[in-house]
């Protein structure tokens, strides 16, 4: 057995916009099996700061080093409730990584639009995704019925989060992977590598959909695993 196998045994799952945790089911029974301890965040998604207090009351719970993991929008929350002193490692799975003073919008600059990853806003201010377009924007891997669930059941977020800037940025000073879904419809695939590539993350690429915290639970465990490995203090 290798030396450093399980050093740090604590992991905890924070999911993105219009999804609640209940998608890491398989990435949860995955690491559990293989011993690990796993918390899994249910963002609010009313603002930045309710997600990442949510996250760091998650975070207050664990019995020693954590590897945070986050998907989609989770990752902004990781990059600032990574901070936590808890925090050994971060894992972004198809995720947002904005820098220090920068907010989730910006990332976006630049870069192909995603026609078909359709937010349709409320009046209050609140972001659902296109129930028509939810399958093969979001969850083109899964079959019909598995997608429907998800958009029958997505959680709306706060469009006005995506405007609000980080004040740090964890991935500048703690180790950082990122697995990559080759074919994910919600954002540009060219933009998730930059990211991934400003982070200096240890980068696994995947051909899967924007659902492949699902689809590719095996995968996402797997580096899950290599971080614990590797991020030990």
């Amino acid at each position: 057995m290798n030396t450093t196998e399980q050093q740090i045994k604590n992991v905890v799952l924070v999911h993105g916009a219009f999804a609640d945790g209940s998608g890491w089911r398989r990435v949860y029974d995955t690491l559990t099996s293989r011993g690990y301890r796993v918390s899994i965040v249910q963002n609010p998604l009313t603002s930045l700061e309710d997600d990442v207090a949510a996250t760091t009351r998650v975070l207050d719970l664990q019995d020693g080093p954590t590897i945070l993991v986050g998907h989609s929008w989770g990752g902004t929350v990781i990059t600032q409730a990574g901070t936590h002193p808890k925090v050994a490692g971060l894992v972004y799975v198809s995720a947002l990584a904005p820098d220090s003073g920068e907010n989730t919008a910006k990332q976006y600059e630049g870069f192909a639009e995603t026609p078909e990853f359709v937010i349709d806003v409320g009046e209050d201010g609140f972001g659902y995704l296109n129930r028509d377009a939810f399958h093969g924007g979001f969850a083109a891997d899964l079959d019909e019925a598995d997608a429907m669930f998800l958009a029958d059941s997505q959680v709306p977020i706060a469009m006005a989060a995506f405007d609000t800037a980080i004040t740090v940025a964890a991935w500048r000073d703690k180790p950082t992977w990122a697995v990559i879904a080759t074919e994910d419809k919600s954002f540009d695939q060219a933009m998730l590598q930059h990211m991934a590539t400003r982070m200096g993350a240890d980068i696994t690429n995947v051909s899967a959909s924007h659902a492949l915290f699902i689809t590719q639970a095996d995968t996402i465990a797997d580096v899950i695993v290599t971080a614990s490995n590797n991020s030990a203090r």
